[in-house]
């Protein structure tokens, strides 16, 4: 069975976080996307092993000591 491509809401749900956040790790972090158009899609399991792999780590925090 293949896997289902999820939108940018439903990532979005599945994580835990706001749409606006998935947009800015593609931007800015590296998030596994692709772009079908003009809409982004997703495979959980990329989105997953990135995560495990600190992909969303918030090295802005750490890096500042707070």
């Amino acid at each position: 069975m293949t896997e289902s491509w999820l939108s940018a809401d439903e990532i979005a749900d599945h994580l835990g976080v706001i749409k606006d956040t998935v947009y800015s790790w593609i931007a800015n972090k590296g998030m596994p996307a692709h772009k079908v158009g003009r809409l982004w899609k997703f495979q959980v399991s990329e989105v997953d092993e990135w995560v495990r792999g600190d992909g969303a780590a918030d090295s802005d925090r750490d890096e500042a000591g707070d």
